[in-house]
């Protein structure tokens, strides 16, 4: 919608667009097949509002979109993503001081080198996740495509599951179902700091070391810098770190020659484009990229023609559309009369998704989950705030403490993400008391290149417990 008007309106950046830019001319044609009022009808925002946005954001200069998980959640998360970059794009934002920064990599090894897909290709065909054609690109696979295989044995039978870093119960999507498939493996291994809802249904939980207490190169992979972590302290016990589990489990399966004598000569593979070995690295302890402003001057864009692509040709070879459209929601994800309001969650800003309700500091913080609604829509349901609330959607039922908020659309809930409790050892920590993925889809639609699912938006009710 906001494409809409800066083109309509020709607030576009000529120059730019002129210059360092293919297909405007395809733009211009797209945006004609939809109006605002269709934008205002399915995103709840006013013609009004959509028509303002747009004219403060190509009328300042230079100026930056922050994106964030909100788009990354639905099954339109790659056109939406799409559509962002042409904005910016059509704008002139790109790569200028204030606006969207190419920074420069730091000199590190990219991570891809270590994936060795040119040596063991993923078949589409044989592959889990293999009909998401950009996802097949990579090394990843959709959660539920993961889910179904173990639970279909296709594209071929999954027995065993090595998980670091990671809670499934309580991060992929349609826990109930995710729980049978990982009840289902014949084998399961965790690696963890604590006894998580995951850990405990696993046959073996592998302590391990927490930072400071390894060598590491971090954040990696790393888009802007890397730092350097050097280990301060020996692990206790038996704690290794995930490298090392990694490296020697590799070793011991008979692939010693992808990997190292000592997982920490990884590291000097990481850092072999600067020159510099770990323990040099340990005294500089920060590398940077140049920052460099405007490079597409010299170098172009990362792309066949090396113009900003806003027709994808690319994008047409594989199947998928050249511009960026609006997938229209299933019948199933509209509201109705038994469930009014629309779903979504939010993460809470003491914890990282599933992770740390064991630290009292942060619990303290935050002692329980809660979910936020209007004081009108709370008012029509007979409900007040610090009550025990049953959130219930077509797939499944929870329970979280009702918390008012104003200024919220009367028509949504937002609940809190992550939720289970440590101090009930019980029932796998109550994984499933509190826990908003129960209340999700794993079925499609799904977004067809990437294999999104539908986490937001979800048509529930809510009542009294």
């Amino acid at each position: 919608g906001i494409i809409k008007v800066i083109i309509e309106e020709k607030l576009y950046n000529e120059d730019f667009v002129a210059h360092r830019a293919l297909g405007l001319e395809q733009l211009e044609g797209h945006i004609k097949s939809f109006g605002l009022r269709d934008v205002e009808q399915a995103t709840w925002v006013p013609q009004e509002q959509i028509e303002e946005a747009a004219r403060l954001y190509a009328k300042t200069t230079p100026a930056n979109i922050q994106c964030g998980n909100a788009l990354d959640h639905t099954i339109n998360s790659f056109q939406t993503s799409r559509a962002i970059c042409i904005l910016r794009a059509i704008t002139g934002n790109l790569d200028v001081p204030g606006g969207e920064l190419f920074a420069t990599r730091p000199p590190v090894t990219r991570p891809g080198q270590f994936m060795l897909l040119g040596e063991f290709p993923r078949n589409g065909e044989s592959a889990i996740g293999g009909e998401f054609k950009l996802a097949i690109r990579s090394a990843f696979i959709p959660r539920q495509s993961l889910v179904k295989a173990i639970l279909e044995e296709k594209p071929y039978p999954i027995r065993a599951g090595l998980f670091f870093a990671t809670n499934p119960l309580l991060t992929y999507p349609n826990a109930t179902e995710t729980y049978q498939a990982l009840m289902r493996l014949d084998f399961m291994v965790v690696a963890d700091l604590f006894m998580t809802p995951t850990a405990a249904i696993a046959d073996i939980v592998l302590p391990v070391a927490t930072n400071c207490e390894y060598d590491e190169v971090a954040p990696y992979p790393a888009a802007y810098a890397a730092l350097a972590y050097p280990k301060l302290v020996n692990p206790p016990g038996e704690c290794w770190s995930d490298m090392r589990i990694i490296n020697e489990l590799a070793k011991k399966l008979g692939l010693k020659q992808y990997f190292w004598d000592d997982e920490t000569e990884a590291l000097d593979v990481i850092l072999q484009p600067s020159g510099l070995s770990f323990e040099e690295f340990k005294q500089k302890r920060l590398l940077k990229g140049n920052k460099e402003y405007r490079q597409y001057e010299k170098d172009g864009f990362r792309t066949p023609s090396g113009k900003v692509e806003i027709y994808s040709k690319q994008l047409e070879d594989l199947g998928y559309s050249s511009m960026p459209f609006y997938q229209e929601l299933s019948h199933s994800d509209e509201p109705v009369a038994e469930y009014p309001l629309l779903l979504t969650s939010a993460k809470e800003q003491p914890f990282v998704h599933s992770a740390y309700r064991s630290i009292p500091s942060l619990r303290r913080v935050r002692t329980e989950p809660v979910t936020e609604l209007n004081p009108a829509t709370a008012h029509e349901a007979g409900l007040e705030e610090g009550n025990w609330i049953y959130i219930e959607t077509k797939q499944g039922r929870i329970k979280q403490k009702l918390l008012l908020n104003a200024e919220l659309d009367p028509r949504v809930a937002v609940a809190s993400y992550g939720w289970w409790f440590p101090e009930k050892p019980e029932n796998l920590y109550g994984w499933s008391e509190s826990n908003i993925n129960v209340l999700t889809r794993s079925d499609p639609p799904y977004e067809p290149t990437l294999g999104s699912t539908q986490l937001r938006g979800i048509p529930c009710r809510v009542y009294k417990t």
